[in-house]
């Protein structure tokens, strides 16, 4: 049985059926507040979700969305293979804690807000190679937490810049199974990590962006498709600079992603004017693909999605040292 092809370039084309059956996201109140809100499985009366810290919360949050996932499959945990998951916080705490309590086969990842898609390329690795029956993949991130870590503690009232995104609070996860009706993952490029010299740690966009255009170059090249072949490309938690410079990159390459393109950090909020560039966060692509798109794929409203989440791979110590931002994205084909 051949597994997967990937002897050129950085694509693997999944050749045995897997598919992600059911999903689940919790998410705060600010998120719901926009269209994307309608679609969330577990709305929040508020962003602690009972706990007393902003940590605690983010960690239940994600507990919270893997579970329901796999009971929304039909399945008990012990039916499951392995959990892919991470956040952002130091030492990937809140996917670690989550996942004491599972007694599943853990795969800690670190891709910053690229976690989701990184995530969803192994777990359909894995499951297409024949080594799982059934994955887990799920993220998460809390506005407070990331706050406290990469920038100023709420307590300090530090003014935000206008180049500034909001770190989405609210988590995702989806099960990823070796046979099942569902939407089908065909396909994952690889990202690789790409540095443009950005050290302003409040403008994600920038730094991001031309990350996510070197996936999707790549992956337009390996595939031998161009963006017309598909109902929609999104990227992941950009915002409006990011995407802007986005389709620039991609634009002066050939390829014009114009069209068809849409961020998960400019939709997901109902005003994009109040949070600055829109969201980001590792739980912002998990929400938005978990609970919009999924949707759609699933009503055949879209058929056929490539989703390019994007992560920016820095620590207070990196940019303390006034170290740039290396970036990643990771890029998966879903059809209905």
């Amino acid at each position: 049985m051949t597994c997967f092809k990937a002897n050129i370039g950085h694509k693997i084309f999944f050749e045995n059926a897997q598919a992600i059956i059911p999903s689940d996201t919790a998410a705060a109140p600010k998120e719901c507040a926009g269209a994307v809100g309608a679609f969330v499985d577990r709305p929040l009366n508020d962003d602690m979700f009972g706990e007393d810290t902003f940590e605690k919360a983010e960690c239940k949050m994600l507990s919270v969305a893997i579970d329901t996932a796999i009971k929304n499959a039909g399945l008990k945990r012990s039916q499951i293979d392995v959990l892919f998951s991470g956040d952002l916080l130091n030492q990937i705490i809140s996917a670690s804690f989550a996942a004491r309590d599972f007694d599943i086969p853990f795969l800690g990842l670190y891709s910053a807000c690229s976690t989701m898609s990184e995530a969803m390329l192994l777990g359909a690795a894995m499951v297409n190679a024949g080594y799982a029956n059934r994955a887990v993949a799920a993220t998460g991130s809390h506005f407070a937490s990331a706050e406290r870590q990469y920038r100023y503690p709420l307590e300090q009232g530090t003014t935000r810049p206008p180049q500034s995104q909001w770190t989405v609070t609210g988590a995702g996860g989806c099960v990823i199974a070796s046979a099942g009706k569902g939407v089908r993952i065909t396909c994952g490029t690889m990202g690789r990590v790409v540095d443009f010299g950005v050290t302003d740690v409040n403008n994600m966009g920038a730094a991001m962006a031309p990350a996510c255009a070197d996936t999707l170059l790549s992956h337009f090249r390996d595939t031998g498709t161009s963006p017309e072949d598909y109902d929609l490309i999104l990227s992941g938690d950009l915002g409006a600079l990011g995407s802007r410079i986005l389709k620039d990159l991609t634009w002066e390459k050939g390829y014009d992603i114009s069209a068809n393109h849409v961020d998960c950090g400019e939709i997901i909020y109902k005003v994009i004017e109040d949070e600055f560039q829109g969201g980001s966060g590792a739980g912002c692509s998990a929400v938005v693909f978990n609970s919009y798109i999924l949707s759609k794929l699933r009503s055949g409203q879209f058929r056929k999605v490539l989703f390019a989440a994007t992560g920016a791979l820095l620590s207070t110590v990196s940019s303390g040292q006034g170290e740039s931002i290396p970036c990643i994205s990771h890029a998966v084909v879903l059809e209905a």
